[in-house]
């Protein structure tokens, strides 16, 4: 006896048609939904006010320094010329480090961030900066790199800048942290701002005592 095999979609070329577009229907909007989601992320990534952070690496901690002043600059030239800078998790900061040891990174996302820098003898290093308001101009002097962090030589030369309405420099009341120090915050004149995309200028090669 012969039964006949409607109910089996393998035997109907109906079944398969229904079934290929609803595996279709489930493929595109599978799509769909992770270009959705890829595009909010990224465009989440762009900040409309984005901060520049600036500064000069002074050396790298441990490092052994050379008594002849001419082959120490030589020395920290070629250590300066092998570092690199860049802000984790974000792809549309960009900056570089000159060869006296200054650095420029701009389009940084305000809040909380992190930089990185690779430099030899600390390839793994990071300064963090926390609560720092959009639009801000950041300025980090003389940074030792260590790996997996940083100490600045002289944290009352760290400054943040936001740009203000009058005439002249005024304190804000607010504060950012900085490689884990405590930072006031001004608002500054926009004509004094015109710095905030430019390299800083470390004011030559001092010879700095050496941090373990």
């Amino acid at each position: 006896m012969r039964v006949a095999a409607r109910g089996l979609s393998h035997a109907d070329p109906r079944g398969n048609l229904r079934r290929v577009m609803r595996k279709t229907a489930v493929v595109v909007a599978l799509a769909l939904l992770f270009a959705c989601k890829g595009s909010k992320d990224a465009s989440e990534e762009i900040s409309s006010n984005p901060v520049s952070v600036r500064g000069w690496v002074e050396d790298v901690a441990g490092a052994k320094h050379e008594s002849v002043v001419d082959l120490e600059i030589a020395r920290r030239q070629t250590m300066f010329a092998q570092t690199s800078v860049w802000v984790e998790k974000s792809q549309y900061a960009s900056g570089g480090v000159a060869e006296n040891g200054s650095f420029i990174v701009l389009d940084v996302p305000p809040g909380t961030s992190t930089i990185g820098f690779s430099a030899p003898g600390a390839e793994n290093s990071k300064v963090v900066l926390e609560n720092v308001p959009g639009n801000a101009d950041v300025l980090i002097p003389q940074i030792i790199l260590v790996n997996g962090g940083a100490k600045v030589l002289d944290p009352k030369l760290i400054r943040i800048r936001v740009p203000g309405h009058g005439d002249t420099v005024k304190p804000t009341g607010k504060f950012a942290t900085i490689a884990g120090i405590r930072v006031p915050i001004v608002e500054t004149p926009l004509s004094q701002l015109t710095d905030r995309r430019d390299y800083p200028n470390p004011g030559g090669f001092r010879p700095v005592a050496t941090v373990k």
